[in-house]
């Protein structure tokens, strides 16, 4: 029985850490997408989604789990359930952070839920953070993760079946997700999480069928295809991820505008269902 109202009791529990908006972890971010954007020079305006490349989770490795996340995830209490997972987030873009900006972020544990799911019991915890500049509140991100139960030794990870995206999409972009390209994105925002980079744990101790591409990569080939094919202004984006992706097999993303200030994206697994639907407004 999975007594979830102490996880409850922690709710509202809130913390803040300091960073400054460097220019080389953007370097990294551009290399790593295949982004030709110009060399971040001071004052200039980070892309949407690399804020992901500031405040390193710096956890020793002392006090990390089998996994290699944190087994004190900074607000949010240690879980019932031992496997975590990226499963959405919601972005709202106020202002824009630039290149040499000081960085002030509060993060807070805003809600949790349990759940049953077609791969078992869940646990939905969410933590919002906001992040400030010199000149006030540029970044809210509302990110919410799924813990679920371990997998039996010797068995396969549950894998949901997806529906597929509407035909009629405007825009589209194959990805190739490697083992490099995944260690390097781990490497730019401190993701210790041994799925994404070591294929035996990956595969033995979590069933999977390789590698795991991370949420938020998939987050940042969405953003990246919204900005490049509208050349707007994104003011607020939101997911929600449905299934996994993984190193064996390319995925496309796709999307279209659906509204005059509303875009619609998707990211398809190699078998054509959704893997992650997103939703953008748009000045």
């Amino acid at each position: 029985m999975i007594d979830i109202e102490s996880v409850r009791a922690r709710l509202g529990a809130m913390e803040e850490d300091h960073d400054e908006a460097t220019a080389a972890p953007l370097r990294g971010m551009a290399a790593t997408f295949g982004r030709r954007d110009k060399t971040p020079d001071p004052g200039s305006e980070i892309q949407p989604g690399w804020h992901l490349a500031y405040f390193p989770d710096a956890t020793p490795l002392a006090r990390l789990g089998e996994d290699g996340l944190p087994l004190e995830r900074g607000v949010l209490p240690r879980m019932p359930l031992p496997r975590r997972m990226y499963a959405g987030v919601a972005l709202t873009f106020h202002a824009p952070i630039l290149v040499g900006d000081t960085l002030r972020r509060e993060t807070e544990f805003t809600d949790v839920q349990l759940r049953e799911g077609s791969t078992g019991t869940l646990i939905l915890a969410t933590t919002t953070r906001r992040i400030y500049t010199p000149r006030g509140l540029a970044l809210t991100e509302d990110s919410h993760s799924v813990f679920r139960e371990a997998v039996p030794a010797g068995t396969k990870s549950g894998i949901p079946k997806t529906e597929p995206p509407p035909a009629d999409m405007q825009w589209s972009r194959t990805i190739t997700p490697d083992p490099v390209t995944l260690f390097r994105y781990s490497a730019l925002t401190f993701n210790p999480h041994r799925i994404h980079y070591d294929r035996p744990y990956a595969m033995q101790q979590e069933g999977y069928p390789g590698l795991v591409v991370h949420g938020p990569f998939t987050q940042q080939c969405l953003l990246d295809l919204l900005r490049d094919n509208t050349r707007r202004r994104i003011a607020a984006f939101s997911l929600r991820a449905r299934a996994p992706l993984f190193d064996v097999a390319a995925f496309t993303v796709v999307g279209r505008t659906i509204e005059h200030d509303q875009a619609e994206l998707f990211a398809v697994t190699p078998q054509g269902g959704i893997a992650i639907q997103a939703r953008a407004r748009l000045e």
